[in-house]
């Protein structure tokens, strides 16, 4: 049966492009909802740059007939249509006197009219409101990932203490393993021994596991702390991967492995001409501009998180005072720039090894735009927390972060690491377990 999808205002501010998702179904448009776009269509933010998209798209669609009657949206025999009167939901106990009221009023009334309807919104509260008005109710599915299903970029593989044996004699192994991903790591275990172990990744041929080529490293005196932590930095480290995403709680220590690589490379290598470090400033691409002082005081602010990794790393016996001036001489040379997320749109970024931190509460398409931004040469690394999303319209299986690193798995140049134990104090991961 033909549905009716009515979409909330949140979903084309999410992806400009969702009113082709529905397949040969209606899309209706309320009134309020282009209304809403109009206010955002100003910002020099993605939600500007979505509302902008949105509204030249439902723009476009006018050659084909009247919005109000309903135009043909693809081949498949969707149509799209503007609805221009709210209905009434008085009776169902809801006032009309917000936008989002009438756009949910729109949805009742053609359920009501006895039409299979769904609303479809990335607004939790309208959901509930949607739901209970007897609504068949959505969030916007298209660019979710199950979450609690997320590539974690390694297996557990148990063997005979005499495989393990073989593989450190000889570097390496011929193994069975099902779709091992490109750089996905495997764990040997002994099967009589399960404390006898060996860490490997995927060799040159086909069925062949080796070592690891940065087992010892430690980058600006950083070193590993457990298994994850060690895949994570040879999947920094390796020139051959150029884009990495790693996940994981407060405390795992994604930042400080990112931005220690970042500086190995750029500085003991000289593999990059500098280090890129941006993080979003704010939840639904606010810009910096509500924050006290100049441009560069303002990012200081922000900034906060990096410049006290950056102060760990680059530690001196003069204490702080050195360590700020060494970063501002790293700056000053042009071997590190910190920027706010909001002013990189448009540039290309080559030879550079770049580090977007709190990747969690960015969107799909603003990942997209990012790692576009990667010019020859680039390596981009991409970190976050999904528990911890600021964005209201963004979860652990809708934001940009979960859903690159499982839509590239697989790529021979991606790499993913679910880091999971804290290692920053044992405060910090009683308080990321139990809290």
């Amino acid at each position: 049966m033909r549905k009716s999808f009515v979409l909330d205002t949140n979903v084309l501010l999410h992806n400009a492009e969702a009113i082709h998702s529905f397949a040969d179904n209606e899309v209706v448009i309320p009134i309020d909802v282009i209304e809403e776009l109009d206010q955002f269509k100003t910002e020099n933010t993605d939600l500007g740059r979505n509302a902008r998209a949105a509204i030249r798209a439902l723009d476009a669609l006018r050659d084909k007939g009247r919005l109000g009657d309903g135009v043909p949206l693809n081949e498949e025999g969707g149509t799209l249509r503007v609805v221009l009167k709210p209905g009434s939901l008085t009776q169902a106990g809801l006032t009309e006197d917000t936008p989002d009221n009438r756009i949910l009023s729109v949805a009742y009334e053609i359920h009501q009219g006895g039409q299979k309807v769904v609303f479809v919104s990335k607004d939790i509260n309208a959901r509930i409101k949607s739901d209970s008005l007897g609504l068949i109710t959505m969030d916007f599915e298209k660019q979710k990932v199950d979450f609690d299903k997320l590539y974690s970029g390694w297996r557990e593989v148990t063997v005979s203490g005499e495989e393990i044996d073989a593989f450190y004699a000889q570097k390496g192994l011929k193994i069975d393993l099902d779709e091992l991903m490109p750089n996905e790591f495997v764990l040997l275990r002994d099967s009589a021994n399960e404390k006898h172990t060996a860490l490997a990744k995927q060799g040159k041929s086909e069925g062949e596991i080796v070592p690891l080529s940065f087992a010892e490293a430690k980058p600006h005196g950083i070193s590993a702390r457990n298994l994850q932590q060690q895949i994570a930095l040879e999947l920094l480290l390796s020139d051959r991967v150029q884009l990495v995403t790693l996940v994981g709680r407060a405390g795992t220590g994604k930042t400080l492995l990112a931005l220690a690589a970042g500086l190995h490379k750029v500085m003991r290598e000289r593999k990059y001409e500098k280090l890129f470090v941006t993080r979003p400033i704010m939840p639904l691409g606010r810009d910096i501009g509500y924050l006290p002082g100049t441009k560069d005081e303002k990012l200081a602010n922000w900034m906060g998180p990096i410049f006290d990794n950056l102060k760990l790393l680059l530690r001196t016996k003069a204490g702080d005072a050195s360590v700020d001036r060494r970063i501002e001489e790293l700056e000053e040379a042009g071997r590190l720039e910190m920027e706010a997320l909001t002013y990189i749109r448009g540039r290309s970024i080559p030879d550079q090894f770049i580090l977007v931190d709190e990747a969690q509460n960015l969107t799909p398409h603003e990942l997209k735009t990012i790692i576009s931004r990667a010019g020859e040469d680039t390596k981009m690394v991409l970190t976050g927390d999904p528990y911890q999303i600021d964005n209201p319209y963004l979860d652990s299986s809708s934001n940009g972060l979960t859903y690159t690193a499982e839509r590239l798995k697989g790529e021979k140049i991606f790499g993913h690491i679910t880091l999971e134990k804290s290692e920053r104090s044992n405060l910090a991961s009683i308080a990321a377990e139990r809290l």
